[in-house]
């Protein structure tokens, strides 16, 4: 008889924010994304300039923890995330460590998208949602092996998820995902009324 095992897997971690770390206010987190989003002049200068659609602070604020408290107690929470994923992936850290290198805010507007990207130079990268209104896009998540498809036929529309080319996720707020940097993924057109937000982040080892 014949053996099929699966090679390579590629990991999603999905979970509540709420699970680790201390609570959080779903509602004060969003005021406070309006709030520094209203007040970041260089965030929405940098937006304006390379046509990025709504608000990001990836380019202008570094240091968000330090600025609001709640948002150092979110990465409380999201380091203990990164944790049980990297045990998870069964990495070896040897005497080296997970660290946040990154956090930042996105407001994507009716019509906004965030087409496709990788997060280089990282090991783990994610995502906590804090406003997801119906109708809002889902994740975008690419088979890493789809450059080296070549002259392969496509698969059928009711394959098993992980036997896919793309599988979208529609996370609820409050959830986290977090993925392996690699990881190609996307956030189609936010076909919603009202704005997306969300909270992203990328974890080195160091």
């Amino acid at each position: 008889m014949a053996q099929i095992s699966s090679l390579f897997v590629t990991r999603l971690y999905r979970a509540a924010l709420s699970e680790h770390g201390p609570a959080i206010d779903a509602e004060e987190l969003e005021a406070s994304c309006y709030s520094i989003a209203e007040d970041d002049e260089a965030g929405q200068e940098w937006c304006e300039e390379n046509g990025y659609p709504g608000y990001t602070s990836y380019a202008s604020l570094t240091d968000l923890p330090w600025r609001f408290p709640i948002f150092a107690d979110l990465v409380a929470a999201l380091d203990a995330h990164a944790a049980g994923f990297a045990e998870d992936l069964e990495f070896d850290l040897e005497d080296r460590k997970l660290v946040l290198e990154d956090i930042w805010i996105n407001i994507l507007p009716e019509g906004g998208m965030h087409s496709s990207h990788i997060h280089p130079h990282s090991v783990i990268s994610g995502t906590t949602y804090v406003s997801m209104p119906d109708g809002a896009s889902a994740l975008k998540l690419e088979d890493p092996r789809s450059a080296r498809m070549m002259a392969a036929p496509g698969r059928r529309k009711d394959a098993r998820e992980e036997m896919r080319g793309f599988v979208y996720v529609k996370p609820a707020v409050g959830d986290v995902l977090l993925w392996e940097s690699w990881l190609r993924h996307e956030v189609p057109m936010n076909m919603a009324e009202d704005e997306r937000i969300s909270v992203s982040f990328n974890y080195r080892w160091e």
